[in-house]
């Protein structure tokens, strides 16, 4: 198994290849099962269920996976630029493969328009991942960053409940929605002000500190929008779409 994992940060582009193929053949395992009539003659509908689908299952993965890395080997969150096991390196290839499969099915689906800010995100962590995988710097911090998988599952799962027509006053929506704000900012805002925090503490001897401040600024900005977003309509008055422009966040 030591030696499996020592050969995937040998060989990362191979590996990352099969991440992506592994996602895209979950993406059409999904399509296979049934799904909600609620998607039936609404093509907009049925591409966001099966998209949110296999985001689902890389949140289950990685974010159980990341907690069980740190759990695993404690140093990595004191010292998120060299420390990492073969295990975590694998954790960011997997990941850094699902990011490239859903980036890809944004645009190629035709949903790029609607999903930009999705866009903008991904080209975020697929630099920063990409950049850990080549130089084997960083790959702790990737794995503290996949942490916001986590609360992923209970966004994603909103989304899904939504998109299946549960009522909003549902028990299942209720606790979802609780579970749902007490990760974001435990799992998510914790974890992007830690990674925030360790680069601004030590940024005169970290590599290219700049370049990752800056992507750590943008998507902080990203999640606090969201997050004011996601608070508004889960808890204050619902937002409506305007001028018929449909986007995730508005939900």
């Amino acid at each position: 198994m030591e030696g499996w994992l020592s050969d995937v940060q040998k060989r990362p582009a191979l590996y990352l290849g099969c991440s992506v193929l592994a996602f895209r053949l979950i993406h059409r395992l999904l399509k296979t099962l049934p799904r909600p009539r609620t998607l039936d003659n609404n093509s907009w509908k049925s591409w966001r269920w099966e998209n949110l689908s296999v985001s689902l299952v890389h949140s289950l993965l990685s974010g159980a996976w990341a907690v069980f890395c740190v759990l695993q080997y404690p140093l990595m969150v004191h010292d998120l630029h060299s420390s990492f096991t073969p295990l975590a390196y694998l954790l960011v290839v997997i990941s850094t493969g699902y990011f490239i499969q859903d980036a890809g099915d944004i645009i190629f689906s035709g949903h790029a328009r609607e999903s930009w800010e999705f866009l903008i995100h991904h080209v975020l962590v697929i630099s920063t991942f990409m950049y850990a995988l080549i130089t084997s710097v960083y790959v702790a911090g990737a794995v503290i960053a996949l942490f916001v998988e986590v609360n992923s599952v209970f966004l994603h799962l909103r989304l899904l409940l939504k998109l299946a027509g549960v009522p909003r006053d549902s028990l299942l929506y209720t606790v979802n929605k609780l579970i749902n704000v007490a990760t974001y900012i435990s799992f998510r805002l914790g974890a992007q002000f830690y990674l925030s925090w360790y680069i601004i503490y030590n940024y005169s001897w970290l590599d290219h500190a700049l370049f990752f401040l800056v992507c750590m600024m943008l998507m902080n900005i990203m999640i606090l929008v969201y997050f004011y977003r996601l608070l508004q309509t889960d808890f204050f008055t619902p937002r409506s779409h305007q001028n018929g422009v449909r986007k995730f966040a508005n939900d």
